[in-house]
């Protein structure tokens, strides 16, 4: 079965999703139509839910993304610091540029640096300026990303990566509101909002000591954590066709449709790399459909094996403890779900077979399968 862009039907056809609604959050559409969608999520025309215009949307129609859309919301308004947290590519950045843009300093300027692709010698200068002679090669002063930001937001990503010695002087500078670029001794006054950004638990980092205790609670005024795209399944279709959109439209060719067997694909896969892997993967699947207006199950290709939470608890298991440690029990669940994705594939979705290779009753297996969301592999002739 095709589903259009122009008519999305994945919820309602004879499909894997339609056949597992009982993991589809109830009351929320799987997919909604064109025009709902660009009215509640700003596809249309680049506005964010409820008003404002210039803000990056943020697609999703899951309790989780409309918790995130509400915070951001409430905070743009303010000027207190944020921090977002995050895994990689769960699109911290966007909910930063968010912020920023429906906020009060909006006509101000944005500056983005990610603290870890720069050299620790490099960073401070980057961030804070110098004066000519500062050092070798300093041959006229610069401003840094701080005063290039003034009046406006800046986004420090990774903020973790910051080395202690400079996580100090930051510190100074959030609490004075001016700095002093490297070199020189002229106070620079800041009118500034900070949103720092990072991908590992910024308070374990504290606890282990390699976080200044001080600067954590200066930039942890206000929260936000960004979902996994695995907490968040019913945002795929929507994800999906926003990327088939906004990619096809940059490329200056039709839009193209996606066959119920490719979202199957798509939903059951782990995405360890979140929503950046699920557009890299889409621009992948629409290079490969050529000059096809559909997308198939063959075109969507994976990265990574939708095994890897099997292998990783394996691999676990034969090597002992990550060093950072793990959640118990979200390994236990990705671990059940694997196993009940593997053996239903391996029967082509026979309950009674699967339960029978994995010694449970069938009854079991349906209740396992509905405690976890477990849903059904597509079935390719």
């Amino acid at each position: 079965m095709t589903h259009s862009l122009e008519n999305p039907s994945y919820a309602h056809g004879d499909s894997f999703a339609a056949r597992t609604s009982d993991a589809v959050v109830p009351g929320r559409p799987l997919l909604i139509s064109s025009g709902a969608r660009s009215a509640e999520f700003g596809q249309a025309n680049g506005a964010w839910p409820g008003g404002s215009s210039g803000a990056p949307p943020l697609v999703g129609a899951s309790p989780a993304i409309a918790s995130v859309t509400s915070d951001v919301e409430l905070v743009a308004s303010r000027t207190c610091n944020v921090l977002i947290e995050g895994e990689t590519g769960t699109g911290k950045e966007v909910v930063a540029r968010a912020i920023h843009a429906l906020g009060s300093r909006s006509k101000g300027p944005w500056v983005a640096i990610n603290c870890g692709a720069i050299p620790e010698a490099l960073l401070e200068a980057e961030l804070f300026g110098h004066i000519r002679g500062a050092f070798t090669g300093a041959i006229q002063s610069r401003a840094g990303k701080f005063e290039i930001a003034n009046r406006g937001t800046i986004f420090l990503d990774e903020i973790t990566e910051m080395p202690m010695g400079l996580q100090a002087k930051l510190l100074r500078v959030l609490q004075e509101r001016e700095l002093e670029r490297l070199g020189g001794n002229e106070k620079i006054r800041l009118d500034i909002r900070v949103v720092a950004a990072t991908n590992a638990g910024l308070s374990e980092r504290v606890r282990q000591g390699l976080f200044r205790e001080d600067l954590y609670y200066r930039l942890n005024v206000f929260r936000i954590w960004v979902p996994p795209l695995r907490d968040r399944r019913d945002d795929i279709p929507l994800l999906a066709r926003h990327f088939i959109e906004k990619i096809c439209r940059a490329e200056g060719c039709r839009i193209k449709n996606l066959e119920g067997a490719a979202m199957d694909r798509l939903m059951c896969h782990t995405w360890s790399g979140n929503v950046r892997e699920l557009e890299n993967i889409i621009e992948t699947s629409i290079i490969l459909s050529s000059s096809r207006v559909n997308i198939a199950a063959g075109d969507i290709r994976f990265y990574s094996s939708p095994s890897e939470p099997l292998r990783r608890v394996q691999m676990t298991a034969s090597s002992g403890m990550p060093e950072d440690g793990l959640d118990f029990q979200k390994a236990v669940e990705e671990f059940e779900q694997s196993l009940l994705t593997h053996a239903l594939t391996r029967v082509r979705g026979n309950k009674t077979a699967a339960a029978e290779l994995l010694g449970l009753k069938r009854t079991t297996l349906a209740a396992k399968m509905r405690a976890l969301g477990t849903r059904m592999p597509r079935l390719v002739a």
